[in-house]
């Protein structure tokens, strides 16, 4: 008779998260700033098809990295469920912290019981009408839920990054400049790869003053003239 080969409970939660990691960090950073006019999210994605910033409601964004179709499913499933609480309850009864909520049991679970981790980590974001009134929820593999405050950045080098932001972010800081200091943060960790363009950056606002629905995303042409005008006004302060 032969005896079945034991793993222990821990060495299995162990594994699982050292597998979600290494998935995550795989892909490429995603940063949201908090700003006086709205929420930032600059995503470094060449695709135009796959998106990994998107709109879950009225006053709610959805950032991630990871696996594409696996967010994608939380996306959608986050989408469901807060435009059924709108119906049943009323709009304003949709919550960042409601949906982070919901993320968590359904990643946790996941975590738990399937073979395989969810290899993504997601930010859920609610803009308020003053900054110190934005909800940031993070949340990891295992379903763990952080709430942040002016900055976060997830995927990639996402410690330097952060380490970075901590050392450059403003409350001050306008819809341009928290652009482009995320621009100029993820170009200097491309040195020595492929240059960082506008056309590899997908961007997106919560917009603090937009009527109805607060998300916007950010065109090309509006991008490049934003990252112009910071160009532009580099070189004359140094001048």
């Amino acid at each position: 008779m032969t005896v079945p080969f034991y793993v222990s409970p821990e060495q299995i939660t162990r594994d699982k998260a050292d597998f979600a990691r290494k998935g995550i960090a795989k892909g490429k950073s995603v940063i949201l700033i908090q700003s006086k006019d709205g929420i930032i999210f600059v995503a470094e994605n060449p695709s135009k098809a796959l998106h990994k910033v998107s709109e879950i409601y009225d006053r709610i964004g959805f950032a991630a990295v990871g696996k594409y179709n696996e967010f994608e499913n939380l996306r959608v499933s986050g989408i469901r469920f807060a435009d059924l609480r709108g119906y049943a309850y009323d709009r304003s009864d949709v919550s960042a912290r409601s949906l982070a909520n919901a993320y968590a049991q359904t990643m946790g679970t996941v975590f738990t019981e399937a073979m395989k981790p969810l290899e993504v980590e997601i930010i859920v974001a609610e803009i308020g009408e003053k900054i110190e009134q934005d909800e940031i929820f993070r949340l990891t593999f295992d379903g763990s839920v952080v709430e942040e405050k002016s900055f976060i950045a997830i995927g990639g080098e996402n410690e330097k990054i952060n380490e970075q932001l901590k050392q450059e972010w403003n409350s001050d800081f306008d819809i341009k400049k928290a652009i482009s200091l995320a621009y100029k943060i993820l170009s200097q960790l491309s040195n020595g790869e492929k240059s960082l363009t506008p056309e590899s950056l997908e961007v997106a606002i919560l917009e603090r003053s937009k009527i109805g629905r607060k998300f916007r995303r950010i065109n090309q042409t509006e991008l490049k003239t934003i990252l112009k005008d910071r160009k532009s006004t580099r070189l004359n302060s140094s001048h």
